[in-house]
């Protein structure tokens, strides 16, 4: 009787250390990424939902001039070179609705370049 107790207590460990393997290996997951483009007098999208506390990775292209990538209430200030993909990481800590603008004068519309990233 003595041995199936300690089968069982085995099992039990094996049991623990298989569960804290798999929230280990969730944890390191990469962050999801999301694809931005820039160009006059835009970005596409022009709006993203994400999550608080999610850490996400923006991969942001300029398609034809360079263009800024700025919100300092996001912590994000980044230049846009044409043709080369500039990757942000960014871990909102607060939800609300914030306002990534283009900081860089690309043309007559530049006021209007925006990215709305509303954070739940």
């Amino acid at each position: 009787m003595s041995r199936f107790r300690i089968l069982g207590r085995s099992v039990a460990a094996m049991a623990i250390v298989a569960l804290f393997a798999v929230a280990g290996a969730r944890a390191d997951e990469a962050p999801r990424v999301v694809t931005i483009s820039a160009k006059r007098f835009e970005f596409a999208p022009n709006q993203l939902t994400l999550k608080k506390g999610e850490t996400v990775t923006l991969k942001v292209t300029s398609e034809d001039v360079k263009h800024g990538f700025f919100s300092r209430q996001l912590h994000i200030d980044a230049d846009l070179t044409p043709g080369q993909t500039v990757e942000v990481p960014l871990t909102p800590s607060a939800a609300g609705t914030f306002t990534i603008i283009c900081d860089h004068f690309c043309g007559a519309q530049h006021g209007n370049m925006k990215l709305t990233v509303v954070v739940e």
